[in-house]
């Protein structure tokens, strides 16, 4: 039977979104949400904790992510809005403060990430050089840290001009990039297959524990899920497209939860890949592990002429993506009169918020100069995620004495429960966290709260109004993508 070709309205008087998400473009979106920065980045840093064992906390991972995963589908198909996070935290427990914490961690989330992506990129950059001194018969030439971070700061300024000027962001788009990131990823597996055939991988390394800290096969594992997790975010990110997928309540479920499974057996099997090609220790050392994968694999000059680019498409995506994000959020808040009314100014001819972004990319450079290192920007990402996954979590519990009259999913009740006792206990420093990411974190969310209390004190004293959010299903709090 045709669809209808009435156009429906919402209750507010607007047109709904479009449905035009069917199962397959639908099931690209979610992988294309879920790769990229994490599992080019941070394979190396998990080697650290682990060492042959690196697969191990990309499986923990996986099931914390999935868990979750259950809680945000019961959410997103009874309150099928796009605001995330922040509308199933107010809805669960209306309080305006809280809901406002939530969305601002939501927004350093996406900065800690597109710095970590910036960083990345600035790695890739420096190994794309090299290889094309290399076909030039030069010497390869080693970039210091400092450079590395001048080259990242120039990356996270070409984002900011971009994100000035306004991009039209399209699933098709996201589809292009989900293969060029995926080829990417399928090209480390490929390698690792050719290697095995050669004689050139070891894969009775990837059972060999090493742990350099002396924490213990748990806490060492428990801490190299806290990096690894970082490689699963972007799947809160893929329900809000509910409200544009065609019979979300049947097909969406099904769908998030093949994708989560996607990625994750190409996690592994990168990992397992990796840790059988490249000694432990060069992997650990390396910014750019798995182009060192590439490289010792035998794979061939083609392979490793074009794998630095796909890296660095793959993070400059995220990067864009992710502050996009963050400035929008800002700028929506200013809007909802919880900030500083200027963070809502916008550019006259494009239409873009221009003091969020500018706000937004001044922090991003601050974290790239005065933190720098990948392990630490993408730990604090996990970091602040994994805590609005535990009120996430408690929040689905909560809103069960909430019922919806059309029918939505429901995940069995165990799920939510095991998910919120999960993710909060990633959060807490027995993990072996590093307690840097803890000031970073704690310091980005005391900015939040500091602009809090400047805009309640002028809405009390000059206008005589309260501070909170009216409208938190307007907040389009998308999290960060990888």
């Amino acid at each position: 039977m045709a669809e209808p070709t009435a156009q429906t309205e919402t209750p507010g008087g607007q047109p709904e979104l479009k449905r035009v998400l069917g199962p397959k473009l639908l099931l690209l979106f979610i992988v294309g949400d879920i790769l990229g920065t994490g599992i080019y980045a941070v394979t190396g840093n998990v080697a650290k904790e682990v060492g042959g064992l690196v697969w191990a906390p990309f499986l923990v991972a996986f099931l914390v992510a999935t868990i979750t995963a259950f809680s945000y589908l019961e959410l997103v198909t009874k309150y099928p809005q796009a605001a995330g996070a922040a509308l199933y935290t107010h809805k669960a427990f209306g309080v305006h403060f809280v809901t406002f914490l939530v969305a601002f961690t939501v927004m350093c989330s996406g900065i800690t990430s597109a710095s970590t992506a910036a960083r990345a990129f600035a790695a890739n950059f420096e190994a794309t050089i090299n290889v094309v001194r290399g076909a030039m018969s030069l010497e390869e030439v080693e970039v210091s840290d400092g450079l590395i971070t001048v080259l990242a700061i120039c990356f996270i300024a070409l984002v900011l001009l971009i994100n000035l000027r306004g991009v039209a962001e399209g699933v098709w788009t996201n589809v292009v990039l989900t293969c060029v990131e995926l080829t990417g990823l399928l090209i480390v597996i490929f390698v690792g297959l050719f290697a095995l055939t050669q004689g050139k991988a070891d894969f009775s390394q990837v059972v060999l524990f090493d742990d350099p800290k002396d924490k213990g096969v748990f806490l060492a594992v428990t801490a190299g899920t806290t990096l690894a997790f970082f490689a699963m975010v972007g799947f809160e990110d893929s329900v809000n497209m509910a409200e544009e997928t065609k019979d979300p309540s049947r097909i969406f479920p099904k769908i998030l939860l093949t994708g989560l499974t996607i990625t994750g057996v190409i996690y592994l099997l990168v990992s397992i890949c990796a840790v059988a090609i490249v000694p432990v220790g060069e992997l650990a050392a390396s910014s750019t592990p798995l182009l060192l994968v590439v490289d010792q694999g035998g794979a061939g000059p083609f392979f490793n002429s074009i794998f630095p680019l796909i890296s660095m498409t793959a993070v400059a995506n995220s990067a864009l993506i992710n502050m996009m994000m963050a400035s929008r959020l800002l700028y929506g808040m200013a809007n909802q009169r919880v900030l500083p009314p200027i963070f809502g100014r916008v550019l006259p001819g494009r239409r873009t918020p221009w003091v969020s972004i500018l706000v937004t990319t001044a922090i991003a450079v601050g974290l790239i100069t005065f933190v720098g290192q990948i392990s630490d920007l993408g730990g604090t990402t996990a970091l602040l995620l994994l805590a609005v996954f535990t009120i996430v979590n408690i929040a689905c519990l909560v809103l069960r004495k909430d019922p919806q009259p059309h029918k939505h999913f429901v995940a069995p009740t165990v799920l939510p429960i095991i998910g919120a006792v999960c993710c909060a206990f990633l959060v807490g420093p027995w993990t072996g966290r590093a307690s840097f990411q803890y000031v970073i974190g704690g310091i980005l969310l005391a900015i939040g709260v500091v602009l809090w209390a400047i805009t309640w004190f002028f809405n009390r004293a000059i206008y005589g109004r309260k501070t909170y959010l009216k409208d938190p299903e307007a907040l389009d709090t998308d999290g960060p993508q990888n």
